[in-house]
């Protein structure tokens, strides 16, 4: 009974965290205030469940446990009149209530223009999927109490900053969709392939990802770059299985065994991009049409690389940026030749946005092996290694090396 209790908590806290949190934070007008009392809420239920059995709605028993203790906390120290008082929702008149749902106006304030993206990311980690500071920190390479800190700066700096508990205004929607739809992305990014470590991804992180992309899908159904979003991580995760072989090293695309790619991701990733396709094409509806090419190709052979060239045109066009540059050369390369690929690099090389990105060198390698010049492309191989700190992958460039022309 007890391990079924347990397990019902830890359930409940990986499915219903963000929607009790943002519950109570309505309640409290108060973040930590909030925290700890979900935090309170959570511990009873271990307590509570174990007597009167897991309740029919866990979520909606949580949530009544957390705001009355909120209540009964901001009654006592008269929280309201002193602290955080634009954090209590109040809608202008052009605001924008697209769902009822308070994981919403959660998730705005977590991705707050006025925060940097990395006090962003670490509030979205710990406020809406309920991550540890330990746990965020371990992700990103940092001790945890350099992310407490991170994660105290920014709440104080909400509460400075009188940055308001709802969901931002008409006008300001636009910019604000973007950065909570950058923040789910760049937590998805780091779970997919991971800055260092002895493993390829972190696949903890990449899972959250995910559910944040399904979260804001559902809490935005009227955005094609949500959806989009969603759709592009789909498709990207269907490739999890096949990107390291059963000793644990990378498999290039080229070389995966695609009946192991998940197929009923790549046909809810497609379903999605056919029902993004009634907006304009955004960042994230392009990137999501490139991995759909991919996707939709049986064999690497079969792959049409001329349209991912002429997807990465538009994706440059509309978000100018080095690592799409880099990605088009690529693409460039298997339609017109790696020399061609070689000539296009040229113009990236003193970008220094790229100075220290591994890819960079690592492509250079790649194209200068496939034309045959091998002396050039160790060096290129070398390159990218004093730059790769994945264990993985560096191991498939000390491979590169090895094998020589």
């Amino acid at each position: 009974m007890d391990d079924a209790v347990a397990a019902a908590v830890a359930e409940a806290h990986s499915s219903e965290w963000a929607f009790v949190l943002a519950a109570t934070a309505r309640v409290a007008a108060d973040l930590d205030l909030a925290e700890d009392c979900v935090q309170d809420a959570y511990a009873k239920a271990l307590v509570h469940w174990r007597e009167q059995g897991v309740p029919r709605r866990p979520g909606a028993w949580l949530t009544t446990v957390a705001t009355r203790r909120a209540l009964e906390l901001r009654r006592r120290a008269d929280v309201a009149q002193r602290k955080l008082p634009l954090l209590v929702p109040e809608p202008a008149e052009d605001s924008v209530e697209v769902f009822p749902d308070d994981r919403l106006r959660l998730v705005f304030t977590c991705c707050h223009p006025a925060l940097a993206q990395e006090a962003q990311i670490a509030l979205t980690l710990r406020l809406v999927c309920g991550l540890s500071s330990a746990e965020i920190a371990k992700a990103f390479l940092v001790k945890e109490a350099t992310m407490q800190a991170r994660i105290t700066r920014a709440k104080h700096k909400i509460s400075r900053s009188g940055i308001a508990y709802r969901i931002p205004r008409l006008a300001d929607l636009p910019e604000r969709i973007d950065a909570v739809l950058d923040v789910v992305h760049l937590v998805y990014t780091a779970g997919h392939t991971a800055a260092d470590g002895a493993e390829l991804t972190r696949p903890d992180l990449a899972r959250r990802g995910l559910d944040l992309a399904r979260m804001v899908r559902l809490l935005l159904p009227d955005s094609g770059e949500a959806a989009a979003l969603l759709a592009l991580l789909l498709l990207t995760q269907a490739r999890q299985a096949a990107r390291v072989d059963d000793a644990g090293q990378l498999v290039l695309m080229e070389d995966q065994d695609r009946s192991v790619w998940d197929r009923s991701l790549i046909d809810e990733g497609l379903a999605l991009i056919h029902e993004a396709l009634g907006w304009p094409a955004g960042r994230f509806g392009l990137m999501a049409a490139i991995a759909a090419v991919h996707a939709e190709a049986e064999r690497w052979e079969d792959t049409d690389w001329s349209e991912i060239l002429g997807l990465y045109d538009l994706l440059l066009a509309r978000w100018p940026s080095p690592v799409v540059a880099l990605n088009r050369v690529v693409a460039l390369s298997y339609v017109e030749g790696p020399s061609a690929g070689l000539e296009a690099l040229r113009s990236l090389a003193d970008d220094p946005a790229l100075a220290t990105y591994p890819y960079l060198a690592s492509t250079r390698a790649e194209l200068l092996r496939r034309t045959g010049r091998w002396d050039e492309a160790a060096a290129a191989y070398e390159e990218a290694l004093a730059f790769t700190s994945n264990a993985v992958e560096a191991e498939f460039l000390t491979r590169r090396l090895r094998r020589g022309a």
